[in-house]
């Protein structure tokens, strides 16, 4: 039995298309976060050299006498997986609770993204006094802000946000975008997430922030804000930090029909190769492309309704 006071890192280097596959598996044996980190050579902590356009899934799991049964499973669907797309073996490191906090610090600095934001680590000091500060708890899944996805998302949200607006955040997660939309001016964010821990974690991040009083949160997608779920049914922006893929369904659930006459989409999760099918399919839907970030292979776009 291992000793209870003990966690398990998990950690795989993987590419960008694989990463969020594998963190769906990991996130099935754990309850302790899985998080997706863009690796640079300043972030890496590991002896592992640092593959090109290369990200790091790694989550932690408590090690009581179920850990092992756990990891077994685990590396069973890795490997189903990995007969789509082959997948290096996860590495496995012991981490003692008094060290628990400490692994999670190392992990996270303090970022400054576009003009205006500073995503922080819970427990840092701003060292960005002239920049509007996003903070986050790292220690819960779905993310911390420093993927590309969520960079490039909070670059065009800068530029967008009207002071006084709504906007429907699709696909929440950690709560990251709807904290900083409050933050960069927002009356009201309304998310929604299919995951029941999204929804607690984008809650918990909000009331980190201050700014829960003006988050409306439910379990759901865009049929269930069409459905009725929120008081208001359509907002001047909108915004989805989702894989493309879930993308083009959404389109299909009626995404288009949240945005304004007028008012703005930004999609976010999206690699180069697929601008071209998630542009067309948002066309179809009466959405005009108007502008597209880029960092790596990763775009948002902007588009007009």
């Amino acid at each position: 039995m291992a000793d209870k006071a003990s966690w398990l890192e998990v950690s795989l280097q993987v590419s960008p298309e694989q990463g969020e596959a594998v963190a769906e598996v990991l996130g099935r044996f754990t309850q302790e976060g899985v998080v997706i980190e863009h690796l640079t050579e300043e972030n890496n902590l590991s002896s592992v050299p640092i593959l090109r356009n290369s990200v790091k899934v790694f989550g932690y799991l408590f090690a009581d006498e179920t850990v092992e049964e756990r990891k077994i499973r685990f590396e069973e669907s890795l490997w189903h997986l990995s007969q789509i797309q082959p997948l290096p073996a996860p590495t496995y490191r012991l981490i003692h609770d008094q060290d628990w906090m400490a692994a999670w610090k190392k992990q996270y600095r303090p970022l400054k993204v576009g003009k205006k934001l500073a995503i922080l680590p819970a427990w840092a000091e701003n060292t960005f006094p002239d920049r509007i500060p996003i903070r986050i708890n790292p220690g819960m899944a779905f993310g911390t802000g420093t993927h590309p996805t969520t960079q490039l998302c909070l670059e065009m949200m800068e530029s967008k946000i009207q002071p006084g607006q709504n906007i429907f955040d699709i696909g929440c997660g950690s709560g990251i975008l709807s904290a900083a939309a409050i933050k960069l001016g927002a009356d009201r964010v309304y998310g929604v997430d299919i995951s029941a821990a999204a929804i607690a974690s984008s809650a918990e991040n909000a009331d980190l922030n201050q700014v829960r009083e003006k988050i409306e949160l439910y379990k759901g997608s865009a049929s269930e804000i069409i459905g009725g779920c929120f008081s208001i049914l359509q907002a001047p922006l909108v915004i989805a930090n989702i894989l493309a893929a879930v993308i083009l369904r959404l389109f299909d659930d009626g995404l288009a029909k949240l945005v304004e006459p007028g008012g703005f989409l930004i999609l976010s999760g999206i690699l180069t190769p697929q601008i071209s099918e998630v542009s067309s399919k948002a066309e179809t839907f009466g959405l005009q492309l108007v502008e597209q970030l880029e960092i790596d292979d990763w775009i948002a776009l902007g588009l007009r309704k």
